[in-house]
């Protein structure tokens, strides 16, 4: 009887055994346990450790509650001024509701994932390329925003999310590049000209302090000898005053001219003029001795000296009588001295002009 009793002692005790084995379940710190009761959700979600479900009845479905760290692919699409860009993003999300994420959505991180990509598609079209490399901040808030409406209803909940990278063409980045080297050209050479009018007014101002005390200048220039002839060099620069060559200016210049007003220049002589007193008084064509007014001056031509014309007319064959005027062109002599020849007829280009002749 006793042997009966014990022999169905254990055999109640592996029975307990076997249906606690298969009941109990353990739930991890970051994990919840959503129990379906025969296909109903239970009102209370198991807590983590240990617990018991009814086996053959319930079901106990684990839930992590982590942070999910999740990347999502690289999206291709055009902004709003037209560019092609390639964009990837990552989204941080977890669960907050288990019961929802298990009854509300089949596979909540499918469906996070599709979302994250759908929404930046939308923000690629709605934004600039200046927006998406340089306002970041501001684009992913909207897309957190975006992706966080509909996940509420999931039981998720998102907390960030993060544009990592955008490619863009080959073209593109070669002209970011020369406007971004454009750019700081542009800077470089204000910075340059700013610096050259401040170098500029304090050269100005030692100029003016250094005009008050010549010797400033000199001891300046010795200064710079020093300077030049510390560096063990061979050959020695040795600067040139200005002022000596101003001195020197000053020495050159006529006296009685100051150093604003110029020397007046010569005046050249007139062609036509001529010197009465360089010119003998019988040679004096009266044609070129006459006034202005077209007179002549009877002072300045040689009684001696008998205006004739000359012509290359023949002479007459008949003597001359005594004491009768000789022909123009005809030297002092007598008829028996001419020689004898025909007449011609004289050229078309018979020459006429003036010369003196001495009585």
């Amino acid at each position: 009887m006793v042997q009966e009793l014990l022999v169905a002692l254990v055999a109640v005790l592996s029975c307990g055994l076997v249906y606690a084995m298969a009941a109990a379940r353990v739930v991890k710190q970051y994990e919840r346990g959503v129990v379906l009761r025969l296909g109903r959700l239970h009102d209370a979600v198991r807590p983590p450790g240990f617990t018991m479900i009814v086996p053959g009845i319930d079901r106990l479905r684990k839930v992590n509650m982590q942070i999910v760290t999740m990347p999502v692919p690289a999206q291709d699409g055009i902004t709003r001024d037209n560019v092609t860009v390639r964009v990837d993003a990552v989204i941080y999300f977890k669960v907050v509701d288990p019961a929802s994420a298990v009854i509300q959505v089949e596979d909540y991180r499918f469906a996070v994932s599709q979302m994250a990509q759908t929404s930046l598609r939308s923000i690629i079209g709605k934004s600039d390329l200046d927006d998406l490399l340089s306002d970041r901040e501001k684009l992913n808030q909207g897309l957190e925003l975006m992706i966080d409406s509909p996940a509420v209803g999931w039981g998720v909940q998102i907390d960030r999310v993060e544009i990592k990278d955008v490619s863009l063409p080959e073209t593109m980045k070669r002209s970011m590049a020369r406007q971004a080297e454009a750019d700081r050209e542009r800077r470089a050479r204000v910075i340059n000209a700013d610096a050259e009018l401040q170098a500029s007014k304090k050269l100005a101002q030692a100029a003016q302090q250094m005009s008050t005390q010549p010797a400033a200048l000199q001891l300046r220039l010795l200064q710079t000898v020093v300077a030049v002839a510390a560096e063990k060099n061979s050959t020695l620069v040795l600067p040139f005053p200005v002022e000596l060559l101003r001195f020197l200016e000053r020495a050159q210049q006529p006296q009685g001219v100051s150093d604003g007003q110029q020397a007046p220049e010569p005046q050249p002589p007139e062609p036509d003029a001529v010197d009465p007193g360089a010119v003998a008084p019988g040679l004096v064509d009266p044609a070129v001795a006459a006034p202005s007014d077209g007179g002549v001056d009877p002072s300045a031509v040689d009684p001696t000296v008998a205006l004739q014309t000359f012509t290359d007319q023949p002479l007459p064959d008949g003597s001359l009588a005594d004491g009768a005027p000789e022909p123009d062109g005809v030297p002092e002599s007598g008829p028996g001295a001419l020689p004898e020849f025909e007449p011609e007829q004289p050229p078309e280009h018979a020459r006429k002009g003036r010369f003196t002749r001495h009585h």
